[in-house]
């Protein structure tokens, strides 16, 4: 466990201010409010049927599929991104990266131009940020604040559909404008072993009961119980694949809100600050402690969700951090042949493209609410 918080700076960062804030609140029978188990059951269980499609290899089979008569190199670009805007909406914007980007770098390596590899790998990772962000369940913060803030699927979707649009048009510019076009030939396609019809068919229904958790039909501790019990039934290999220090995490960010909104001078402070605009407040501080813990943090200090949502979710553009999604595709990229000395040009491309897309996204938010 300790091993796995030094490798993780935000499960660090969160445990160290939950850990200090316990020391101005002292813990109390309060402190189980803190956490919101709907929001970490909705998590968990979104999280392991994912890990459970990914073993049975329904995402690698679809994505073959789709790629199999492709020959374009700027087609293969433009498919990947599309695949990880539309993706990210389902699988959450991390668990659309895990799968995709691997898939992404093995495919592009049937044409030489780590240029092209480049900024195909930059662009799947905004699109899936921004894409994640068109449903309550694509991305962490998204579960969070539907739920804390109580709000209706339609307002939720209505909301953030301008956004989604105008980042699926920008997304589709910026392959013609940034990726090559080269004529590839695809070698021999592997042999793909058999998904099973019975496993998929209880993962779809797993899938289901989640949403249902979601849209507040059933009770969240229901569905986890059926959830684990399934699993531990089916495949407990799909347990792995859970992100528990991103639960953690969770549960660190709990206490530490939780604590700061009860120390008064604190909450008058920051309450300040948020009133002028939870938007811009939202996208700065994701810039620096990314969307995630941002979306909770500040929920404590305005009422204003619907400015939380917008915020949070175009705070993701910027830094590398400021969606720590954004984080996977950087590793994947770091691993590859002579990337080291490529790093600093990976950042440089990544930090120019993200504010590129933010600036444009946020003249788009402004024009709305002028």
């Amino acid at each position: 466990m300790l091993e796995r918080i030094k490798k993780d700076p935000v499960l660090f960062i969160s445990g160290i201010l939950a850990i200090v804030s316990c020391f101005f609140v002292h813990p109390d029978k309060e402190y189980i409010g803190y956490v919101d188990f709907r929001v970490l059951s909705i998590l968990f269980c979104m999280m392991i049927v994912v890990s459970e499609l990914v073993i049975l290899g329904v995402f690698d089979k679809l994505t073959n599929k789709l790629l199999s008569k492709v020959h374009s190199s700027r087609l293969v670009s433009l498919i990947l991104v599309w695949l990880s805007f539309f993706l990210g909406m389902i699988l959450t914007n991390d668990v659309t990266l895990v799968t995709l980007v691997p898939f992404a770098i093995a495919l592009m390596k049937s044409f030489d131009d780590r240029k092209t590899l480049t900024f195909t790998l930059i662009l799947m990772t905004v699109a899936t940020n921004l894409g994640s962000m068109q449903t309550p369940i694509g991305n962490p913060q998204n579960i969070y604040l539907y739920t804390h803030y109580n709000m209706e699927m339609g307002h939720f979707l209505t909301l953030v559909l301008p956004y989604s649009l105008c980042s699926l048009v920008l997304v589709t510019i910026a392959v013609f404008v940034l990726c090559k076009d080269m004529k590839i030939q695809h070698g021999k396609e592997q042999e793909q072993k058999k998904i099973s019809g019975i496993r998929l068919a209880v993962c779809i229904v797993l899938f289901v009961l989640s949403l249902l958790v979601v849209l507040k039909v059933i009770e969240y501790y229901i569905v986890l119980g059926i959830m684990i019990i399934a699993m531990l039934i089916m495949d407990r290999k799909a347990f792995k694949g859970v992100d528990y220090t991103l639960l953690i995490t969770f549960v660190f960010f709990f206490v530490f809100v939780g604590n700061m909104g009860r120390i008064e001078i604190v909450y008058e402070t920051i309450s300040k600050i948020v009133e002028k605009s939870p938007a811009i407040t939202a996208i700065a501080s994701s810039q620096v402690i990314s969307n995630v813990p941002a979306a909770i943090l500040l929920s404590v200090f305005t009422d204003n969700g619907d400015a939380l949502v917008i915020g949070t979710n175009l705070g993701g553009l910027g830094t590398l951090i400021a969606s720590m999604a954004s984080l996977i595709t950087y590793k994947f990229h770091a691993a590859l042949p002579k990337a080291k000395e490529k790093s600093i040009s990976y950042i440089g491309a990544f930090t120019v493209v993200n504010i590129i897309f933010l600036a444009i996204l946020l003249a788009l938010y402004f024009v709305l609410h002028l």
